[in-house]
Formats: C-alpha cells, sequence, structure tokens
C-alpha cells in the first residue's frame, strides 16, 4: 500500500479552492435537469463551464482512458454510467451525476443525485435515505476514528432502512492524484482499519441499492449495475479530517452542515 498523504495548511487552501468550484458546476448545472436533457448534453455543459467559466480541468477526462468528464448513473446504474450509454432523461428517472475538477494542481471529487420530473415515493426515500448514510458516514470522521467507524455508520444506517451497500466500490484518498491511499469502505467494524489523523483527504460515497447488494459490470467495461435491475443511488463529497472532527471540502450552497 502506497503511504497516505497528509496535507499541509497551504496544500488544504488549494483543496477548499477546488472543492468551491466543484460546487459552483453543480448550481450552474441544477436548472439543465429536466425532462428532455440528454446525458451527453450534462456532460458538454459542464466540460465547457469547468474549461471555458472556471479556468479550470475537468480531471476525470482521460483518467484511465475514460473519454468524458462526468459519469451519469441512470436508476439501475450503480456508477460509472458513460454519457453516451445511456438516454434522453425523462420524469422518474433518478440520476447520480459524478464530477472531478482540478485546480492549481489539487482535484476535487463530489457527485449529486437527481430526481428527474416527478419520481416516485420509493425512488424519492432511496434517494434521500443515501444522502443521510452519507452523512452518517461523514460524521464520524474525526481524528483516532477509523475507517472502520466510517463504513459501519453507513452501513448500519442503510440495513435499518432495508438498504443494501454495494461492496465492490469504495471512496478514496484524493488530492494532487484522483485516488491516492487510502480506500474508504461503506461497510466494516467499528474501531478497526485505519486511524485517522489531521491533515488525511479523502471521498465518502456510498452506493446503496433498493434490492440486493449484488452488482455486474457491462461489456463497455465501465458502466456498473444492479443484477436485480433495482433502483442505486449515491452520493460523494470530498472530506478533510481536522483537528477536532472534519471538514467538507465540496459543501454545496443548498447544503447544510
Amino acid at each position: 500500500m502506497n503511504e497516505i498523504v497528509l496535507k499541509t495548511n497551504d496544500e488544504l487552501d488549494l483543496m477548499r479552492e477546488s472543492g468551491r468550484l466543484l460546487a459552483s458546476v453543480f448550481a450552474y448545472l441544477d436548472p439543465f435537469i429536466q425532462p428532455g436533457i440528454s446525458t451527453m448534453k450534462i456532460n458538454d455543459l459542464v466540460e465547457d463551464f469547468i474549461i471555458n467559466t472556471l479556468n479550470a480541468r475537468p480531471a476525470s477526462k482521460g483518467q484511465y482512458d475514460f473519454p468524458f468528464v462526468l459519469n451519469t448513473s441512470v436508476n439501475e446504474v450503480v456508477c460509472h454510467g458513460m454519457p453516451p450509454e445511456t438516454h434522453i432523461l425523462k420524469s422518474s428517472d433518478i440520476v447520480n451525476v459524478d464530477i472531478t475538477l482540478e485546480k492549481n494542481g489539487f482535484i476535487a471529487d463530489s457527485s449529486k443525485m437527481y430526481m428527474v420530473g416527478e419520481v416516485s415515493p420509493l425512488a424519492k426515500r432511496l434517494v434521500d435515505k443515501t444522502y443521510e448514510a452519507m452523512w452518517q458516514g461523514i460524521r464520524a470522521v474525526k481524528p483516532g476514528a477509523t475507517l472502520g467507524d466510517i463504513g459501519y455508520a453507513i452501513q448500519k444506517f442503510a440495513a435499518i432502512n432495508n438498504y443494501s451497500v454495494v461492496r465492490e466500490y469504495c471512496g478514496h484518498g484524493i488530492g494532487k492524484e484522483m485516488h491516492e491511499e487510502p480506500a474508504v469502505l461503506h461497510y466494516g467494524t467499528p474501531n478497526s482499519g485505519i486511524v485517522l489523523k489531521e491533515g488525511m483527504t479523502f471521498t465518502i460515497e456510498p452506493m446503496i441499492n433498493q434490492g440486493e447488494a449484488k452488482v455486474k459490470l457491462k461489456r463497455d467495461g465501465w458502466t456498473v449495475v444492479t443484477r436485480d435491475k433495482k433502483l442505486s443511488a449515491q452520493w460523494e463529497h470530498t472530506v478533510a479530517v481536522t483537528a477536532d472532527g472534519y471538514e467538507v471540502l465540496t459543501l454545496r450552497t443548498d447544503e447544510c452542515l
């Protein structure tokens, strides 16, 4: 395992700026997520805004040869949905838009669920409970806590609400590189795993399924879907461990701590 990179105060300031810019991308995008928009159009809008308005870099494009600036994961797609492989969004869809942004050498990573038009009560419940599951994990972050504490908080909340947690994909350290150590699992055992230290930065991004946790990879080599074709939802933030707790570096203006 590679060494975990603890960020200095100056580096955290740069990561805050990347996170602030990324939050502004979602604010820009919000009005466009309506029935009738294509997922490729979402990709193109975000690419233009990041490059030409924010003078930043969409960090996902070219990473591991991925050709787009974001993932759009619709309905039963768990993660890594490729824009051309989905469809025109329609009322009743739920879609996760996962975006990364690099500014001044540091990367921020965040995703948001959108409910398109009128969605079913069960779909809305999944989206809302997945958001709260992410926050259960975030609130477990503080120096001296463990990665197992984060995973357990998410797993326990999902189970109480009769949902399952995807285990094949996880959060990750982040900074100058999109994927650094440590791996942040969304399930676990309290008081187990790596102990958190001030200066760690990583994503928390639980994928919560309406049905079974089992997933499969489509032939495109990227898109992950639920095996039982039931809905999946995901939210993501980039988080820093502070002296007395946590800081959400990608917090959006429509959110409260």
